[in-house]
This record gives C-alpha cells, structure tokens and sequence, in this order.
C-alpha cells in the first residue's frame, strides 16, 4: 500500500499517526501549522519545548485551539487519548509517552537532541530528524542505536537532503545511474556573522545563529554530509566545488566527469535557476538511450541533470512521516560509516584564549571535507566546536584540529563521536583525531 493511501485509510478509521515535536521554532512552528491543518492520516498531539510561550504559539498558530500543559509521560497519555494535544517544557515527557507514534526533532542543538534522540529509541519509537546539525555529526552511530532498537531513523524530506535522496531513489527505480546529487543554492559568503544577518533573521521571525549557518556555508555543508552519508557520494574537494551557473542543468558540464564516475559527488549550483530545490546528475553511455533523452530535451549527455525545483520541510515531512511509520521506511539516512565531516574553520583571524561560538557564530564557519581527510589533519567538527578554548592564533580561514585547542569531552556527544570512529577506524588517522582527544 503507498503511503499516500495508506494515510487516507489510516484517517478514515481514525488511526492516524499520532506526532510528538520537540522544539517550536521557526521551522517547528511551520511544521505545526500544516500538520494542524490537519494533514490526512497525521496529528500533531505534543510539544515539548524549553519556553512553553513558542510551543502555545506553535499551537496557535496551526489552529489548535485548545490543549493541556503536561509535566508526566503519563498525563501526557491520558490527554492525548482524549484527544487534547499536550505541551510540555520536558522533552522526555515526549519520549516516554506511550500516546505517540513518532518523535520529529527540530531544535537545531546537538548535545540535548543526541540525548532525547536515544531516549526515544530507548522507547521503541522512531524518529525524524530536521537536524542536519546534529545527523551531520554523528548520524551514522545513531543509525546504529536506531537499528539495534528496532526502530527508523531518518532525515526529512523537504530539507534539501531529503529532496534530493527522494528523486535520487526514484531515478534509482528507473534503471538509471545517478552519480552526483546536491543543492541549489543562492548565495554563498563565509564571513557573514550575526551582525550581518540580524535584520533578516527578524524580518523573516528566524533565529539569527541559524540563518547565519544558512548563509556562510556551515548549514550547506552539513546537510552534503548527510547527503554524502546516505549516498556513499563524496565531496569532490573541502567545500566542494559549487560552481556558478545560470540554469541547474549546466551542471552535467561543471562538474569533474572523473569523480562522478569514480566515487559520485555530493556538491550544488550557486545562483542557478530554479533558485531552489535540489538536483541528480545520472550518466548513460547508451547511444540510442542518449537520442532519447535528446528527443525529450534533456541535453546531448552522456551526463543527464534532473531536479526538484522547491524544498518545503514543513510541507514534505508529511510524506517521511508516512514511510517512516507505515513501512518502516527512512527518506534519508546512512548507509554505513561516515562519508564526510563539517569542519571548522576560521571566519577570522583568532587569538589563544577565545573561545569558540560554533554553529553560525562570529569565529568559524563550516565546511565539508571527506572523513580520510579530516582525520589526516585531526580536524575539529563544528558541532565538537562550541566552546572550546584556543590554545594558539589560528590565521583566517585556517582549519582548527583538535590539536589547536582544549575541549571538553564529557558530553554524551563527545562519546558518541568517539564510539563512530572506532566503529569506522580510517587507516593511518592520528589517534587524536579518532578519539577526539586534544594532543
């Protein structure tokens, strides 16, 4: 049954899947508002988050009129039968409850996500992450939990990562050979900062960290990286290639036909129409499989661009929600041990003694580089990056390795990074740059 009926069944006998969120922020509010509507088969019942003020706002703008504030799994059970939607200031009053089918997080953080990620697998219930920050870094390990719980981990449709690994399977169905995937991207600057992006962070009523990570490269990069892990795709270079263009197809042209076909790359168009969305470049030798891809207008090969010209979480969580619970099916996630890391790496000159801001701040930006790579040089992730202190200058655009500075590594994160590298050893890495120790 496809999922699309699948749901219809499911809503008209009044079973659909029962959604708990954690976080309500611009992109939970989003999700909030279409599930509210509601979608068919789906119902938002819980929201946990830190501040109950966004999570009654999340409710209030989707049209929920009406819900009860929580602080047990148990009360949370009891409402959500009734079939009152439920807030709650604890995330693991999500977790633990009973009454929900499948947990989306949404927070963007990384240390408290990677905690109620695993509790929810400790609970038997899937999860979907719109966390690149958190799927970028550790992905692969927490795949791992998923399946020794017996439960889906995937990224959602929607986010560019998803969009893209949707139409690459579907080519897949198809027969053809897809041998490059990625986004289509706007614009690019890797010294932008909050100070930069403030006015439209509040013109659009966006986190201003977040949208900075939008704009110089670290968000790009990470969602490549979930990308790369799905795919087995590689980053052809640190920061890929990300050639200018203006129409997405001139993509079969731009990039290096000898990686493509060696390892497939993960990159993405900069300034290309549609503007949005995400593309798969498939290869045919096949002279007369290329005069038909000729005839239908889809260029003279032997390389072949296809695209979805939109990108719209929180309308296409829908369709994730759907596979990931009726047929265990995840839209995007690992397929193995890590492909590609997100460095750090400088947005400025900075001196011994500050202290790193991480994700979208003013000391460094990200960029994606393949995992041999980043363990050769002992590389600093920029979801390890919040926090540590510098031990020496680091020059501008420099990478910052774990050598250069003094980190804490206490955090169950921390542990979880260490465990995926000793998982997925690289042959001839530093020990340092496997442990994550500082050396």
């Amino acid at each position: 049954m496809i999922v699309d009926t699948a749901l219809r069944d499911r809503e008209d006998t009044g079973r659909p899947i029962r959604v708990g969120m954690i976080g309500a922020g611009a992109t939970g509010r989003a999700i909030a508002l279409q599930l509210g509507t509601p979608a068919p088969g789906i119902r938002l019942v819980a929201i946990a988050n830190r501040t109950p003020e966004n999570g009654a706002r999340a409710f209030r703008e989707a049209g929920i009129v009406s819900w009860q504030h929580v602080s047990s799994a148990r009360q949370a059970e009891t409402f959500i039968t009734e079939g009152t939607p439920v807030l709650t200031e604890d995330p693991f009053v999500l977790t633990a409850c009973d009454a929900i089918d499948i947990l989306v997080e949404v927070t963007g953080t990384i240390e408290p996500a990677a905690r109620v990620v695993l509790d929810t697998f400790r609970n038997g219930k899937p999860v979907v992450l719109v966390n690149a920050e958190l799927d970028s870094l550790i992905g692969p390990i927490l795949k791992v939990k998923a399946d020794q719980a017996g439960v889906v981990i995937t990224h959602t449709d929607g986010d560019e990562p998803g969009v893209a690994m949707t139409l690459l399977r579907y080519l897949r169905t198809l027969g053809l050979r897809t041998v490059a995937a990625g986004n289509i991207k706007g614009m690019v600057d890797y010294y932008r900062n909050p100070d930069t992006q403030r006015a439209f962070a509040e013109k659009n009523d966006q986190d201003v960290r977040k949208v900075t990570s939008f704009a110089d490269s670290t968000k790009l990069s990470m969602e490549a990286a979930v990308l790369a892990n799905a795919t087995g795709f590689r980053p052809g270079r640190r920061g890929m290639y990300g050639p200018a263009c203006q129409y997405v197809r001139e993509m079969a042209e731009l990039l290096p036909a000898d990686q493509m076909l060696a390892t497939g790359l993960v990159d993405y168009a900069l300034g290309a129409a549609p503007h949005t969305g995400a593309f798969v470049i498939v290869h045919e030798e096949n002279a007369l499989k290329q005069a038909q891809f000729a005839y239908y207008k889809l260029g003279k090969g032997p390389f072949y661009v296809f695209y979805t010209p939109f990108h719209l979480p929180h309308l296409q969580i829908a369709s994730t929600l759907g596979r990931a619970v009726v047929h265990r099916d995840a839209t995007v996630a690992p397929i193995g041990g890590p492909v590609a890391e997100v460095l750090a790496v400088a947005k400025r000159d900075l001196k011994a003694g500050e202290r790193l801001d991480g994700i979208g701040g003013y000391c460094t930006y990200g960029l994606i580089d393949n995992v041999a790579a980043a363990r050769e040089l002992g590389a600093l992730p920029i979801g390890l990056s919040e926090g540590c202190v510098l031990r020496q200058n680091i020059a501008k655009d420099e990478v910052i390795s774990f050598a250069h500075v003094n980190a804490a590594e206490d955090s169950i994160v921390h542990s979880l990074w260490r465990e995926q590298n000793e998982r997925w050893p690289v042959v001839g890495s530093e020990t340092g740059a496997l442990s994550g120790s500082a050396r």
